[in-house]
């Protein structure tokens, strides 16, 4: 054998006369004048400069063996060159991380496999050593009968902010695509880097910045501690820039504002000051009970103004989303999304909006193999299910159509509605004779589904038979089985040019009776665990089946969030603001509700995020799950750097961090703090090692008990980057999805009470995002210069206030449940100003007992001659006419940051009213009856019909419902009060006049607030129904006259007592 000596003197005389595998020049010498080896291990060819750039901007490690460069004479110090120990540990833990991810695609394998064939369930066992065929499979009802396709869905999908399950701890095969930018090792695109960082090094030295501006930076915000110290050189490369940017509100118009909010609350301190120390003796019960409304009012107003002082803006970069994960030609490495559609009435629910929902999910911009698509129908009925299988059918031909011609919207209702210059920006010949068929395939698609609406308006006597003549099993809605069919699957939805489609599934949950099925959340937590066991996407994007997608970039604009690998690991959601379609112009009942979502929404983005609205969310699925966010490290800035650099992710060592987590146990008894994290489970599952099948039975029955009776979907969910194990069989995974849509699955688990969509409240969406921030996620409010989705609203006035009432019944249900955010989670991670928001949207049902009080107040003055202000004084004045100035300022200058028109903000202003004395007051005696009599109320679907008869038909059809009667007495009221004070003014003379202004101010104030109200009752004809008017008036009179028969402010004037002084007295 030679010496090593010679073999390494043979190798450096090779390497003399070779070029540089990076950029193509000759590899050079050291200063010594010896041939340059960069590494002293397998001696790749690398020249001077690429392996410098490589040291300071780079991965620092070898291209080929990976081994971490060391320091050359004549080379420049970097960090970590003078630690060789925490190289060597540094080393060593990006293996083990590698390690982890290997281990846990193996323990879920090793779960499912000890459970299948172990446990005594009637489940048949998946063969483990063969290659997963592209079964046919059938429409599974109860577990029996099968038609349908699905594939065997990859666990290769995973969001590459995390390294890729496998490699264990060898050395890494080096991937040009992810090390480098593009393929192969000699490309232009690097030697055009390094060519850049030469002439760099020519110039002055650029200090440090961060990934974000130091004005964005929060104290204690995620998004500040995720601030990455990077050098302006690497931030050149687009491949690894952020993904998305916080964008602050302009200090020329955040500051004013706040300055006109801080003043607004130091004279409000005083106005209330001075009513409370300044009673009216003669009208002592108005003046009680205006002070006890105004006190009211203003923490009211404190909770909703306080949580928008930090309001801000996003950007995101889609091409860096591209460049990163979506390189053209290459395998898409974005994640994969499981969307949820929920349906309940296919007749309030139009089985063709859904349709057209459906429709758009499927065309979405997006990897077909990325995206599934779950229809739940939880009201199992058979017209649902054909409608869903014309629209798999029409989709063949839709979906190319819309990415051929990238069209948008991509719901062809809406598409073909557009009253816009369809060819514009369109150069292809062929576009308009496609279009033209494609909107005559429509209209006979449209045929279609409207003759199934018109045979389910009768149902037969025996009930719907299927067409192979068996019994629907949904017939009884009350009492059928689980249903679950695959319309289009990986191997057999084809497009009509033969490319494949995203996934398609029908399912429809379990019910039996004495089952709690939970509603809506029950719903979406079945969808949670189907889709989990079939597809396992690691984002989940909820929709109602009226919200389509009207930007086909959608679910990348997420992905801009949810798969940076800085911000990705602490969001918990991503929600995008409602747009709707169909509302007329005026928007008389603030249906576009933009204010909250233009501002309340925005201003919660700068402190922890936007609460969750129920639809046009997607979701990181381990939220879902009740897992709380990484804990942020200690703002060490060079570890930071190595790390940003391509360094290895070096975490604390298990036992120290066991041994931390075990401390913090013992403090937290709160039910906020997470009940378990994936580390936990993971040193239960590792710690007594693959052998000991005791340990992994204990593991097992722990996360069944937490997870249920599903080892397929336990297994799952151990998988943080989604995908299904390798070895089981499309049939395995149905019968299993089968399984956990049945009524007793989640008997004596954590759902609904810690994991998935919480139950206890019919706004549930509320309520979950509240669980998710409590544990210490945060949000993310995204609004796209295109709106991401659009849905329809009720803008008929019964149909909108019953709306109004649904929602302010859960707020209702919330606060006086253990989870009301006034005394739940104080312990855990949510900020004070979140607390502020959730507290608010809680009580302000509430509010409409002192606003009732308030906008009666003006007809008792009116009719008494009584005032609830004595006379003030100048100095009083000065402070009534600045009480007013700041609300307008505030107003003015919330519009002007925000960029919502005084049309939208002042229709908000008068629904808060009309909604306050209608809605809420009646959701506040329909929560006290629940909570203390138990009665319940029924969940009102709202009606999502289209406006088929002509332009908001809809808006002038009169429905009754008791919600009219409270507004419309105030309106009686009060205009039979500025009669009555204007007549009594006339026939006092011109020194009545003076404290009538008053009066009438207050009293105008309360009409034209109720004004759409009043509109609304009058409809196209401007006719108000009998009924309405004779209640109105009936109520109306009845409070008149017993005000004149009992008016607690006149003086009793009684005559002499004869018997005392006699006649002449």
């Amino acid at each position: 054998m030679e010496p090593e000596a010679e073999i390494k003197g043979k190798t450096l005389k090779t390497i003399s006369s070779q070029v540089c595998q990076i950029c193509g020049d000759d590899v050079g010498s050291t200063v010594d004048l010896e041939p340059f080896a960069a590494c002293d291990v397998c001696a790749f060819p690398v020249c001077r400069p690429c392996y410098e750039y490589e040291r300071k901007d780079g991965n620092q490690s070898c291209p080929q063996c990976k081994t971490r460069y060391k320091r050359h004479k004549g080379s420049p110090a970097i960090h970590g060159d003078s630690e060789e120990d925490g190289v060597l540990h540094d080393v060593v833990d990006d293996i083990h991380y590698s390690e982890t991810q290997s281990e846990k695609q193996k323990i879920s394998e090793r779960m499912l496999s000890w459970r299948v064939n172990h446990a005594g369930e009637s489940l048949n066992a998946p063969k483990y050593d063969k290659e997963v065929p592209q079964n046919h499979v059938s429409l599974l009802t109860n577990g029996t009968d099968i038609s349908g396709e699905l594939s065997a869905a990859s666990p290769g999908r995973l969001s590459m902010a995390s390294p890729p399950p496998g490699g264990g701890g060898k050395s890494r095969i080096v991937d040009p695509v992810r090390e480098f930018g593009s393929p192969g090792l000699g490309n232009v695109a690097w030697k055009e880097r390094v060519d850049g960082w030469k002439m760099k090094q020519e110039k002055p030295a650029i200090p440090m910045t961060t990934s974000h501006p130091p004005s964005e930076r929060g104290v204690g915000d995620i998004d500040a501690s995720t601030d990455i110290l990077v050098d302006d050189s690497l931030l050149n490369d687009e491949a690894r820039q952020p993904l998305s940017r916080k964008v602050s509100i302009p200090s020329s118009r955040i500051n004013p504002y706040r300055m006109v909010i801080v003043l607004r609350l130091v004279i409000l301190c005083i106005f209330l000051h001075y009513r409370i120390t300044n009673p009216v003796p003669n009208a002592y019960p108005l003046w009680l009970i205006s002070v006890i409304c105004e006190i009211w009012f203003a923490i009211s107003w404190i909770l909703d103004q306080f949580p928008k002082w930090l309001p801000v803006n996003r950007e995101t970069y889609l091409d860096r989303l591209a460049l990163r994960y979506d390189r053209e030609g290459e395998p898409s490495q974005l994640a994969s999304v499981d969307i949820f559609v929920s349906t309940v009435d296919p007749l309030k629910e139009p089985p063709l909006v859904t349709a057209n929902t459906v429709l758009s999910i499927l065309a979405v911009d997006y990897p077909v193999d990325k995206v599934s698509c779950y229809v739940s129908d939880d009201g199992s009925a058979m017209l649902t299910f054909e409608a869903l299988s014309e629209t798999s059918e029409f989709a063949r031909k839709w979906v190319p159509f819309c990415k051929k011609y990238s069209i948008e919207p991509r719901a062809p209702e809406w598409y073909f509605a557009q009253k816009i210059d369809y060819l514009k920006d369109k150069v292809q010949p062929s576009f308009v004779k496609d279009r033209r068929a494609m909107k005559r395939e429509y209209e006979e698609f449209k045929i279609r589904i409207n003759a199934l609406v018109s045979k389910a308006q009768k149902v037969p006597e025996e009930g719907w038979v299927m067409q192979d003549g068996t019994p629907w099993p949904g017939n009884n809605t009350r009492d059928h089985p689980g249903m679950i069919q695959v319309f289009l699957g990986q191997s057999g939805g084809l497009d009509s040019d033969g490319n494949e489609l995203p996934r398609l599934v029908y399912v429809s949950r379990e019910k039996r009776p004495g089952f709690q099925h939970h509603k809506k959340a029950g719903a979406m937590n079945a969808l949670v665990r189907v889709s989990a066991v079939l597809t396992n996407g690691p984002f989940l994007l909820n929709l109602d089946c009226d919200h389509y997608i009207n930007n086909s970039k959608a679910l990348r604009e997420a992905m801009c969030f949810l798969m940076d690998p800085n911000l990705g690991k602490y969001v918990c959601y991503v929600q995008f603001p409602q747009r709707f379609d169909g509302i007329d112009r005026s928007d008389r009942y603030a249906n576009r509700n933009t204010v909250f979502f233009d501002i309340n929404l925005r201003g919660l983005d700068g402190i922890q995020g936007p609460v969750y609205v129920g639809t046009g969310c997607v979701f990181n699925r381990t939220a879902l799950y009740g897992y709380e966010p990484p804990h942020k490290p200690k703002h060490k800035k060079a570890r930071m750097l190595s790390s940003y650099f391509g360094g290895s992710r070096k975490k604390s060592s298990k036992s120290s961090k066991k041994g931390s987590d075990k401390k913090k146990s013992s403090k937290h008894v709160d039910p906020t703090v997470p009940i378990f994290s994936l580390e936990d489970i993971e040193e239960g599952v590792e710690g007594a090692g693959f052998d000991d099948e005791k340990s992994l039975l204990m593991s097992q029955m722990s996360l069944e008990k937490r997870f249920g009776q599903s080892a397929v979907f336990v297994a799952s969910t151990l998988m943080e980057n989604g995908g299904v194990p390798q070895s089981a069989t499309p049939e395995t995974l149905l019968k299993e999805a089968i399984h956990v849509i049945s009524c007793g699955y989640e008997d004596k688990s954590e759902w609904g009470t810690e994991i998935g969509w919480i139950y206890g409240s019919v706004t549930e969406d509320i309520l979950t995002g509240f669980k998710m921030h409590a544990r210490g996620w945060r949000s993310i409010y995204c609004m796209p210069p295109r709106a991401a989705f659009k849905g329809s609203a009720p803008i008929n006035l019964s149909d909108r206030l019953n709306q109004v009432l649904r929602w302010a019944l859960g707020s209702v249900e919330i606060l006086f449940s253990r989870h009301c955010p006034i005394w739940y989670g104080y312990k855990g991670r949510l900020k004070w100003l979140e607390r502020f928001a959730y507290v608010n949207t809680t009580i302000y049902p509430i509010t409409s007992i002192p606003l009732l009080f308030y906008c009666t107040l003006p007809a008792v003055c009116l009719l008494t001659g009584k005032f609830i202000i004595p006379q003030i004084s100048n100095l009083a004045s000065i402070w009534f006419l600045s009480l007013f100035l700041s609300i307008f300022a505030t107003g003015i200058l919330e519009m002007r940051w925000s960029g919502v028109g005084i049309d939208e903000w002042w229709r908000n202003e008068q629904f808060w009213v009309i909604g306050g004395v209608s809605a809420h007051l009646f959701a506040v005696f329909q929560g006290l009856l629940k909570v203390l009599a138990g009665i319940d109320t029924n969940f009102t679907v709202t009606s999502k019909a289209g406006d088929e008869e002509g332009d908001f038909t809809e808006l002038y059809m009169f429905k009754w419902t008791t919600l009219l009667i409270p507004p419309t007495t105030l309106l009686v009221v009060n205009l039979v009060g500025v009669v009555a004070g204007i007549s009594y003014a006339i026939n006092s003379g011109y020194q009545s006049w003076g404290p009538l202004f008053g009066k009438l101010f207050f009293a105008f104030w309360v009409i034209v607030h109720l004004y759409p109200f009043l509109k609304g009752l009058m409809g196209r004809q401007n006719r108000t129904p009998t009924i309405v008017v004779v209640w109105s008036i009936l109520l109306a009179s009845i409070f008149s006259l017993l005000w004149v028969r009992v008016d607690p402010f006149t003086t009793r004037v009684t005559g002499p007592k004869v018997e005392e002084c006699g006649i002449n007295c």
